[in-house]
């Protein structure tokens, strides 16, 4: 094979994955061979960490090391037996923390050892993650104070009953009260350098899955990319199916705020199980994002790899099986420098050749290099999204 034909199926050097790129970008892979690829963190060292969920059957999630070599990226097992782990994120002190089924705990990646602490639930002191339902996986961001915002994802789809019937329309979605409320965010207010817990709280309610969260480069504001309801078509007389409908979305955060699930759906639109919701009372998203698209990772893009229109952009991951996923896209700023501008797509026909499976990101984040790096759980993939000036073609003579 020549040297170009060489390059044309690489990029950066690792294997290039077959899909559609805007120009100057290609997408390789870095990394494969995991059962349920589920979290990324690009480390300063250049290494890359993946959390691998196993499968939905107890403790068999594993944690993993990418080490760049001459021969590419190789992989290291950090951890094993871990219960169903999903989020990773870098925290302020330079550990690495993991959310698994009911906890967070934290690690130092030097240590050979690798001894693990819990953070919150295990023995840590603080009350456990419900970790129950439909929805059992922990996502969570720092934000600028080293605060912690935890996902904990509704028990239902729109508060069915464990038989499937609908709600009870004349009272409250009774997984959404209480002490240990499903459909939320938590926010643990962080004591440093310990790294321990302080308190916690509801942060924001009527959120149905938080997978998707995003702190703001400038305004510090918290984003998430919000899991609508499956199955609406089953309660809407005459709707065919749920393709295009409710939209999933994409929601600013403030604090003791409702978000309106499963109250309403989309622009404060009344669920058809709640017929008679005050929608007015809740948060409308700022934006609608295609329905089904299921964002389960997103970063705010603050490199100088790519081009300048996506600084401070949103990267999302659209995860989900149908018309609308199996993609990556950049949500530019708007005026005010909110993710509200253009949506334009950087990873596009995941899976339109027979060789390469549709694709299914989940954890997207950036790495110290200026590239995007994400898991995708489909075909257990770790994908390097990277930019390069085309070259310039030489004058014909």
């Amino acid at each position: 094979m020549g040297g170009s034909a060489a390059a044309a199926d690489t990029c950066g050097g690792a294997p290039r994955l077959a899909v559609a790129t805007p120009s100057g970008f290609c997408a390789g892979i870095i990394g494969q061979g995991f059962k349920f690829a589920r979290g990324v963190q690009p480390m300063p060292d250049g290494s890359v960490l993946v959390v691998d969920l196993g499968g939905w059957q107890k403790n068999q999630g594993s944690v993993w090391r990418l080490t760049p070599g001459a021969g590419g990226f190789q992989k290291t097992l950090l951890m094993k037996k871990v219960d169903r782990p999903n989020g990773i994120v870098l925290g302020p002190d330079g550990l690495v923390y993991v959310g698994a089924i009911k906890r967070i705990f934290r690690f130092d990646p030097r240590d050979p050892e690798g001894t693990t602490k819990d953070v919150i639930g295990g023995n840590s002191g603080t009350p456990g993650l419900p970790g129950i339902g439909r929805h059992p996986l922990t996502a969570m961001r720092f934000d600028a104070r080293g605060d912690l915002f935890v996902n904990v994802g509704s028990g239902s789809d729109h508060c069915e009953g464990k038989d499937g019937r609908a709600p009870d329309a004349a009272k409250p979605c009774p997984e959404t009260t209480g002490a240990n409320a499903l459909g939320v965010l938590r926010k643990y207010t962080m004591q440093w350098p310990a790294g321990t817990v302080k308190r916690w709280e509801v942060h924001a309610t009527g959120l149905r899955n938080s997978m998707a969260l995003a702190v703001h480069p400038t305004t510090q504001a918290l984003w998430q990319g919000e899991n609508s309801r499956d199955a609406i078509q089953a309660a809407i007389k005459g709707l065919k199916n749920d393709n295009d409908l409710p939209h999933d979305e994409l929601n600013l955060i403030e604090a003791k705020a409702s978000y309106g699930w499963p109250y309403c759906y989309d622009n404060n639109v009344a669920s058809p199980e709640y017929p008679d919701a005050s929608c007015a009372a809740y948060r409308a998203p700022l934006r609608l994002l295609p329905a089904h698209a299921a964002p389960l990772g997103m970063t705010f893009y603050t490199g100088t790899m790519f081009p300048a229109q996506y600084r401070n952009s949103l990267i999302v991951g659209y995860h989900g099986y149908r018309a609308h996923g199996h993609r990556l896209v950049a949500l530019l700023p708007d005026a005010q420098g909110a993710p509200l501008g253009k949506s334009i797509e950087l990873i596009g026909d995941w899976g339109a050749k027979p060789d390469q499976p549709g694709g299914a990101p989940v954890d997207v984040k950036q790495g110290p290099d200026g590239a995007i790096y994400l898991v995708e759980d489909r075909s257990g993939r770790v994908v390097r999204l990277q930019y390069a000036a085309p070259a310039t073609a030489a004058p014909r003579k």
